[in-house]
C-alpha cells in the first residue's frame, strides 16, 4: 500500500516544465537526499522517502535534484525505482541535461540494463566527456571489453578518468598485458595532459601482481615516487599486494612497515595474504596477533587469509581455532570460501573423512570450489570413493570443468589404473572438453614472456630446447630420476619423461638461463599446480647451478634455494 501512495504521489503531482533554476527550497530538499545518499549509518528513510516528501510539501525540483537521486539506485532491485525517476526527470524537462543523463547511464548500468544505458547515451545529441565515460565503464563493468574499447577509441577527448576506467576495465577482465599496454600508451601520448592517479597506478598495481611482472612493478613504484604520489593506505595495500604476487615478499613487508599507523583492515589483511600465499604460516599468524593488538578488528578477507597460512603450514589445530574464533569473538559469519579453507586443510592433512563431513555440515550449499578442494585432497589421499563424489558433484554444477577429470585421472594415473584413466579422458573427448594446457611467464629484461606445455612458438625456441636438454642430462649425471607418476599417457618410462621435461616451467626456466647471468634469482609464474617432477626438478637445479628459483602456480609461491624449497614439500 505503501507503494502505491508513493508511485500515485509521484504521477499525481503536475510538474512546471523546464524550471532548472534551484531554488532556497529545493537547494535544502536536494542537500537532505544527498546526505541520506551518502548515509554511513542505517537510516530508516531512503532518498527515495525524501523527493516523495519534497513534493508533498509543493517544492519543485531543479538539475541537481535527480543526480543525487539516482545515485542510490545501484543494483537490480532498484531498477523499477530508476524507471519511475526517470519518467519524473522528462515530466520535469531534465532529459537533456548533462548531470542527468550521466547519472542515468550509470544507474542503468549499476542496475544491470546495458541496453537502457546505451538508448540514453545514443539520445544525447552531443555527449559530453562523463557521459562517454560513463557509458564505457559501463561495459566494462559487465565484461564488454571489446565494447569499452570501441568507445573510448571513438572517445573525442579524454581525461584520466577516461584512462583509468579503462585500464581498470582490463584488470577486471583479465587483459593484465592490454592494461599495462594501455598504461604505456597513456604516458606516450601525455594522454592529452591527463596525468595518471592514484586510481590509475593502483589498477596498474594490480595487472603487475597478477602478472608477476616485478620489473614492471618496480618501475610504477618508482614512477609513483617521482611524480610525489603520496603513498595512502590506497596506493600503500596495492604496492604491498603487487609485492606479494611477484614473488617479493621482503619487499611487501618493507612497504607494510612504512605505511605507518594509518593502516587499515584491507592493507594487514594483503599483508597476511601475501605471507600465507609464501608459505609462511608463523609470521602470518603473528601479524594477526599484532593486528588485533592495534585494534583493527578483522573481517572476512583476513580471515580466508589466516585460514590459508593454516592450509599451506598444515595446521590443523590452529585453523580449527581460528575458524571458531571468526564467528564466536569478532563476529564474522563463515563465508563458503572460509569453509573452503577447512575442507582443504583436512583434506591436505589426509583427513579426508573429516573434510567430507565438513561438506556435508555446510549450512550453504557447496559450491565448484568446495567440491574441487574435496576432490584435491582425496587425490593426494589416493582415496578413490571420496574423489568420485566430489567429481560426481563438480560435473554436476559444471560439466565443462576439466580440472575435476584431469584431477581423477591423476588420481587413476597414480595407481596404475591406466583402464580408468582411458575411460576419463574418452569421458573427455566425448563431452568436447579441453584440458587447460600448462602456462608459464616470465618478465626478462621488462618483457613479458610466455610458454606453454611443449611450446615451438618461441623465435628461439632451437636454443632453449637445447638449453633444456643440457639442464635435465647434467641433472642426471647427478642422479635424477623424473617422476612419472602423474602422466596421463600410457607410455615407457622413456616417453614419459621426454613428456615431462617439456612442460612450461621447465622451458620458461631454461629461457631464463639462456638470457640471465649465473646466480640472478628467477621467477616464473604458472597457470596450474606445478606437478611433483617438475618440482622435484627445480629443487635440484637450485643446487646444480646455484639459482634461486621462485614459482608462484595456482596454489601458492615455490621459493627454491640449495636444494630445498619453501613448502617442504608440501602443496
Amino acid at each position: 500500500m505503501q507503494m502505491r501512495a508513493s508511485a500515485k504521489l509521484i504521477s499525481s503531482t503536475h510538474p512546471t516544465l523546464h524550471l532548472s533554476h534551484p531554488t532556497p527550497e529545493s537547494f535544502v530538499w536536494n542537500t537532505l537526499i544527498r546526505a541520506h545518499v551518502q548515509a554511513t549509518v542505517p537510516n530508516p528513510y531512503s532518498p527515495l522517502s525524501v523527493f516523495l516528501r519534497m513534493r508533498l510539501h509543493g517544492v519543485v525540483p531543479d538539475n541537481r535534484t535527480f543526480p543525487f537521486l539516482l545515485q542510490s539506485f545501484g543494483s537490480l532491485p532498484y531498477l523499477q525505482s530508476g524507471k519511475q525517476i526517470h519518467a519524473q526527470a522528462f515530466l520535469f524537462g531534465f532529459t537533456h541535461d548533462p548531470f542527468v543523463q550521466t547519472s542515468l547511464i550509470h544507474m542503468y548500468s549499476s542496475c544491470g540494463n546495458l541496453m537502457l544505458a546505451r538508448q540514453v547515451f545514443d539520445e544525447i545529441y552531443e555527449p559530453d566527456l562523463p557521459s562517454w565515460n560513463s557509458i564505457m565503464n559501463a561495459y566494462s563493468k559487465v565484461g564488454l571489453i571489446g565494447n569499452a574499447r570501441d568507445m573510448f577509441d571513438k572517445m573525442p577527448h579524454r581525461n584520466v578518468i577516461s584512462w583509468s576506467c579503462m585500464i581498470k576495465g582490463y584488470v577486471m577482465c583479465g587483459g593484465y598485458k592490454e592494461a599495462l599496454a594501455l598504461f604505456r600508451e597513456m604516458q606516450m601520448l601525455d594522454a592529452d595532459g591527463a596525468r595518471p592517479n592514484e586510481f590509475t597506478m593502483s589498477s596498474v598495481l594490480l595487472a603487475c601482481g597478477r602478472l608477476g611482472a616485478l620489473e614492471h612493478g618496480k618501475w610504477v613504484h618508482a614512477y609513483i615516487d617521482k611524480s610525489g604520489m603520496e603513498i595512502d593506505v590506497i596506493l600503500g595495500t596495492a604496492l604491498v599486494d603487487m609485492y606479494a604476487k611477484c614473488g617479493s615478499i621482503e619487499k611487501a613487508k618493507w612497504v607494510f612497515d612504512n605505511m605507518g599507523p594509518s593502516k587499515d583492515v584491507m592493507a594487514w589483511s594483503s599483508m597476511i595474504s601475501g605471507l600465507a600465499m609464501h608459505g609462511l604460516a608463523t609470521e602470518c599468524l603473528e601479524l594477526f596477533s599484532e593486528m588485533v593488538k592495534c585494534g583493527v578488528r578483522p573481517n572476512a578477507v583476513t580471515f580466508v587469509g589466516v585460514l590459508c597460512a593454516c592450509v599451506h603450514g598444515g595446521l590443523v589445530g590452529e585453523g580449527k581455532e581460528y575458524f571458531r574464533r571468526m564467528d564466536e569473538e569478532f563476529g564474522v559469519k563463515p563465508l563458503i570460501q572460509h569453509y573452503g579453507c577447512i575442507v582443504d586443510l583436512y583434506g591436505r592433512a589426509g583427513l579426508v573423512r573429516e573434510a567430507l563431513k565438513v561438506v556435508q555440515s555446510m549450512p550453504m550449499e557447496p559450491d565448484v570450489l568446495i567440491w574441487g578442494a574435496l576432490l584435491s585432497g582425496s587425490r593426494m589421499q589416493k582415496d578413490i570413493e571420496t574423489s568420485e563424489i566430489a567429481l560426481k558433484n563438480l560435473i554436476q554444477l559444471d560439466p565443462t570443468n576439466s580440472g575435476a577429470y584431469v584431477l581423477l585421472s591423476n588420481v587413476y594415473a597414480k595407481m596404475g589404473r591406466w583402464s580408468e584413466v582411458t575411460r576419463v579422458r574418452d569421458l573427455m573427448e566425448e563431452r568436447e572438453i579441453k584440458k587447460v594446457p600448462g602456462c608459464s611467464l616470465v618478465e626478462v629484461g621488462g618483457v613479458l614472456h610466455e610458454f606453454s606445455v611443449g611450446d615451438d612458438s618461441h623465435p628461439e625456441s632451437r636454443e632453449i630446447y637445447m638449453m633444456l636438454d643440457e639442464i635435465m642430462k647434467r641433472l642426471k649425471l647427478r642422479g635424477f630420476v623424473g617422476n612419472t607418476s602423474e602422466v596421463l599417457l600410457e607410455l615407457d618410462e622413456e616417453g614419459k619423461e621426454l613428456a615431462l621435461s617439456f612442460h612450461s616451467e621447465k622451458l620458461a626456466l631454461a629461457f631464463c638461463f639462456l638470457k640471465t647471468s649465473p646466480g640472478t634469482p628467477i621467477r616464473i609464474v604458472k597457470n596450474l599446480r606445478i606437478c611433483r617432477d617438475c618440482h622435484d626438478a627445480m629443487k635440484m637445479i637450485s643446487k646444480e647451478f646455484d639459482r634461486e628459483i621462485v614459482i608462484r602456480d595456482c596454489n601458492r609461491f615455490h621459493h627454491f634455494r640449495q636444494g630445498l624449497c619453501s613448502c617442504k614439500d608440501y602443496w
